[in-house]
């Protein structure tokens, strides 16, 4: 298939879509025009595999998403600190999620000293200084794979700890509750696992993390299941 058909198709399947979600459920799209109220704040990897809203067997409407290569947080990058200023600010949501996954292309990259070239050098920066802290646990993995999931799954942690400094999150964690989660996706699989890192984890049981049409439930042994919403 071309490009060009790729896109036709596209807006196609939209068309399809949309006409089955508004026979499904007549209120579906004026529901969603008359605002947004979502629990969930995604920080994710623009990594095609890794669509949020269907991963999480959720809806529109259900998780406000911000993604970007190798879903890298940065204490500077005003695009990301914007994003989680208004989630949880202003629409409060509940949990901040971040998720890394397998066979990320921006782990992969990070871990030999070449250079991408161009502004990716820039950009993934914050992850090579992650692989250079965890040289020793990173040079003693021997399989390439496993060196690349382990270096992401590190990502996310260090993520976490940026997370957990900003003063918006500090504020509503001390406020009212916020949960910060950091979790792992395995795209061969298509399951999510909790890294163990963040608030919501330690010696409180179960998780559930709440959709309009699913909910997500991190249990103590850090896997997550999807559920239908209760």
């Amino acid at each position: 298939m071309s490009s060009v058909n790729t896109f036709h198709y596209a807006l196609s399947s939209n068309n399809a879509w949309a006409g089955y979600k508004a026979h499904q459920n007549p209120q579906f799209f004026p529901k969603l025009a008359g605002g947004q109220s979502p629990e969930i704040l995604w920080i994710g990897c623009s990594d095609s595999r890794c669509p949020e809203t269907t991963i999480l067997g959720m809806q529109p409407g259900d998780v406000f998403v911000h993604r970007n290569i190798a879903n890298i947080i940065s204490p500077t990058d005003i695009n990301t600190t914007a994003v989680i200023e208004y989630a949880v600010a202003h629409l409060k949501v509940k949990h901040v999620v971040l998720c890394g996954h397998s066979a990320c292309g921006g782990a992969a990259a990070a871990l030999p000293d070449t250079r991408v070239g161009g502004v990716l050098d820039t950009w993934l920066l914050p992850l090579k200084t992650v692989r250079f802290n965890h040289a020793e646990e990173l040079d003693a993995i021997t399989d390439e794979k496993e060196r690349t999931i382990r270096l992401a799954q590190l990502n996310v942690e260090a993520g976490i700890k940026v997370l957990m400094n900003n003063a918006t999150i500090r504020e509503a964690i001390a406020e009212r509750g916020l949960e910060v989660h950091g979790v792992f996706f395995d795209i061969g699989c298509g399951r999510i696992k909790e890294l163990g890192c963040g608030t919501a984890h330690a010696g409180k049981g179960d998780h559930v993390v709440r959709g309009k049409h699913g909910q997500l439930v991190f249990g103590q042994d850090g896997e997550a299941e999807i559920a239908a919403a209760q």
